[in-house]
């Protein structure tokens, strides 16, 4: 399988190579793209090293199945194309694709078959919205999903390195430079820009994502995201209404027994969903699972994952995968 990777150099592209290279993937040929300061860097893959190339509209003009992107929605709208017109199977992470109607939105654990509806390009969910589809298609196919609610508590590694870098000055006492206010004491709701509607972009994403993959084009969803001072790893409360009753045993059952999920949910020791445990691994983290006594047939839980890998790399990793065997 000949593999390329567009934004190599970045928190997100990096974590491609970390996770493929881990992985038992054949991968014959290997090329890496970036912007123009990135040329000539050197990166070890497998004992090999390749250098960094600049991203032009003639990178594709050579064999290549599977183009990785993740370098912004901007570059992903104008290079993506001319990829897939070379048939080239573009997974892209940038949310530039996600809401177009021929485009899946996949979450290989949930939605794997809608991946060969594509027409050259498939798209990589949001990474807090990743994480809180495996629960969810749970329950939504054993009780049906009747409402969702989101409010989450995302890492700064969301913004990337810049985010990283913020949290790190602001434990110097250094001035924000990305966030709107001090990111270090403060939890900021607010992520991405604001829109008429008093709702944010990411929490818009969370909503409309969420009903294209699970397929529910109505399903009431509301969210408030929040940034904290955590360098990696979002975690989420989500409170979910159901059409049917349930029993809480039988949930944690039925998340356990799902793919991707690892249920850490023991109050009485103080074992729930860390942001520390999740960081490095590819499982949802699912925990303090209850039922909400406000409203019936309502149960809320606590999702914890780390977003640079599973949030990003390794679903689309994991979607690759599915072509690649």
């Amino acid at each position: 399988m000949k593999v390329a990777i567009v934004g190599a150099t970045g928190l997100v592209g990096t974590m491609f190579l970390k996770v493929l290279e881990e992985r038992d993937l054949k991968i014959t040929n290997l090329y890496l793209f970036a912007s123009k300061r990135s040329v000539g860097k050197k990166i070890k893959f497998r004992e090999k090293e390749y250098s960094v190339e600049e991203l032009t509209e003639n990178s594709f003009d050579r064999e290549i199945d599977i183009a990785l992107f993740s370098a912004g929605g901007e570059i992903s709208k104008k290079y993506a194309p001319l990829a897939s017109e070379k048939g080239i199977l573009v997974i892209d992470n940038s949310s530039a694709w996600r809401m177009k109607e021929k485009v899946p939105l996949i979450v290989p654990e949930v939605n794997r078959e809608f991946a060969f509806e594509n027409k050259g390009i498939i798209a990589n969910p949001n990474c807090s919205t990743i994480q809180c589809m495996l629960p969810l298609k749970v329950l939504h196919e054993k009780y049906g999903l009747k409402r969702v609610i989101y409010n989450t508590y995302q890492a700064v590694s969301g913004t990337g390195q810049k985010g990283i870098e913020d949290l790190q000055n602001g434990l110097k006492g250094m001035e924000a430079k990305t966030y709107p206010h001090q990111i270090v004491n403060n939890c900021l709701p607010h992520i991405d820009s604001f829109l008429d509607n008093g709702y944010t972009k990411e929490e818009m994403k969370m909503i409309n994502e969420t009903r294209k993959i699970l397929n529910i084009s109505n399903l009431p969803i509301t969210a408030t995201c929040v940034r904290v001072p955590v360098l990696n790893s979002h975690s989420i409360s989500i409170t979910a209404e159901l059409e049917k009753d349930f029993n809480i045993e039988d949930i944690r059952t039925e998340f356990s027994n799902f793919q991707g999920i690892k249920v850490v949910d023991n109050p009485k020791e103080n074992l729930y969903p860390l942001a520390s445990d999740a960081t490095g691994q590819d499982k949802v983290l699912v925990g303090r699972i209850r039922k909400d006594f406000s409203a019936d047939k309502s149960i809320n839980f606590w999702v914890v994952a780390d977003n640079i890998r599973k949030g990003a790399a390794t679903n689309a990793i994991q979607i690759a995968e599915i072509f690649m065997k």
